[in-house]
């Protein structure tokens, strides 16, 4: 797996109302890396997606965002790959993933579209050859429950988990860019260390009371 990366398109929905959710963690993670960089995105209406250009690991990478909706995003990116002759084998799609726990990454390649709307849509226009960086959201546990689950914000604790995640991602993509994607996948794939409890404090010498002044 040691192809190269050009090309970074990350999933969601359009409009403020969606901005937050839990679905729109594509999203996230590509604006993430714009503001890091410095490097606003802009809206093309020919290419309907939001198309910006960021400098890491020695290369340059183009960023992109469908602004339709999830489940039409194929089209937009492959507008875009064709106008600006990309190519799709070269991409890294960023999508929300409910297979796994909150704040779980996972990299891989090709595959199917795992019944998620938006790789169903980007497969059917582009083919299934690409990177996914897959973001776990967790599962509500019912299936009539999925679309109130991707479609609504996560909680403080979860958030923090989603954010921590993206900021990993964010962290390997140097390298990922330098070397391929798979010379950072088990780093990318492993599971965040739960953190230490504290030490409880030191006892207090028998005798200190007696040393202080009266």
């Amino acid at each position: 797996m040691g192809d190269t990366i050009r090309v970074i398109a990350g999933l969601g929905n359009p409009g403020a109302e969606y901005a937050d959710t839990r679905h729109n963690a594509g999203f996230w993670f590509v604006d993430r890396l714009a503001e890091r960089h410095e490097a606003p995105l802009k809206y093309q209406r020919r290419l309907d997606a939001e198309v910006g250009r960021i400098r890491t690991g020695g290369e340059e990478l183009w960023l992109i965002k469908p602004m339709s909706f999830m489940n039409r995003s194929g089209g937009p990116l492959r507008a875009t790959l064709d106008y600006y002759r990309l190519d799709i084998e070269e991409t890294l799609v960023a999508h929300d993933e409910l297979d796994l726990p909150v704040g779980t990454l996972r990299l891989k390649k090709a595959g199917g579209h795992g019944g998620h709307n938006g790789l169903r849509d980007i497969v059917s226009h582009c083919g299934s050859e690409f990177f996914r960086l897959r973001i776990g959201i967790g599962h509500p546990g019912q299936s009539e429950r999925v679309v109130g689950h991707v479609l609504r914000r996560a909680g403080s604790g979860e958030q923090d988990k989603l954010d921590d995640a993206i900021d990993r991602a964010i962290k390997a993509l140097p390298k990922m860019v330098r070397r391929g994607p798979g010379v950072v996948m088990n780093e990318i794939n492993r599971k965040p260390k739960k953190p230490k409890p504290p030490k409880p404090p030191a006892e207090s010498e028998a005798g200190d009371d007696s040393n202080e002044s009266e």
